[in-house]
């Protein structure tokens, strides 16, 4: 028996030749690998960029009827984009559900094969490709860094998340590794008293700029990154070191 991420059982041979996504990396997922297979995502299910499917709503807020509407044999969510409910419901109405929670790498890597695996998908070339870029040791100079993804609170990563093992692999400690919660709210003088040797910015799920960030952590060096290629898991995962690597060594340290 096949079971998904949370340990829930997946039926052995079932069908899924209509697959909606209500995550956009694995949305990614399919569209790069079966994309015949994709009938609906969500709003913020922006890759590929060609993407032409119906969409169903948000993450944390989909529209279920909607997506009964399009037949679906199987709907992929995950533990931290999507509502308990929301799953419920759809299992409820029927539909076989694949709930995800990677929280590293090998993790994400494992997880996306046993996904393929469970949907009838061969193993894409890029799962392998992917494995072994992330499998050099790191190369960047160490650092000790804090990444907030959100202002006003602040809210930065913390441990046992997908972005500090993909953080650690490049060559940088999180400052919150040690935190009792995996999203700390701290105050910033709180993340300051961290004392980072540089703050990761990204521009997902809130979008720092040049001019929207840096100045809240003066003196201390900071770097622009993207945001799917810190938090997502899928194809981009052949690229995301290389592009980490990138615009973290351009921060003026």
């Amino acid at each position: 028996m096949i079971r998904d991420d949370l340990g829930a059982p997946f039926p052995a041979g079932h069908r899924s030749a209509r697959v909606v996504s209500l995550v956009p990396s694995l949305t990614e997922t399919v569209a790069v690998t079966a994309p015949e297979r994709l009938v609906g995502a969500t709003k913020y299910c922006s890759h590929p960029e060609s993407l032409d499917v119906p969409r169903v709503g948000g993450t944390k807020w989909p529209m279920v009827d909607e997506i009964l509407a399009l037949r679906p044999d199987t709907v992929l969510a995950n533990v931290e984009e999507n509502r308990r409910e929301d799953v419920e419901a759809l299992r409820a109405a029927g539909i076989a559900v694949w709930v995800t929670y990677p929280r590293t790498v090998e993790g994400a890597l494992d997880s996306l094969g046993r996904m393929l695996t469970a949907i009838g998908v061969d193993r894409p070339t890029w799962l392998d490709q992917a494995a072994h870029v992330w499998a050099d040791p790191p190369r960047l100079r160490a650092a000790r860094v804090v990444v907030p993804v959100w202002r006003k609170p602040w809210v930065v990563i913390g441990p046992d998340t997908f972005a500090t093992d993909v953080l650690a692999r490049l060559g940088l400690a999180n400052a919150y590794a040690d935190a009792a919660e995996r999203y700390p709210r701290p105050k910033l003088e709180e993340v300051l008293a961290r004392q980072p040797e540089l703050v990761v910015l990204p521009d997902e799920p809130y979008v720092f700029t040049a001019d929207d960030g840096p100045e809240a952590f003066p003196g201390v060096p900071w770097a622009l990154v993207s945001g799917r290629h810190l938090t997502w898991y899928g194809p981009s995962l052949v690229e995301a070191r290389d592009v980490l690597e990138r615009q973290v060594a351009a921060a003026d340290r």
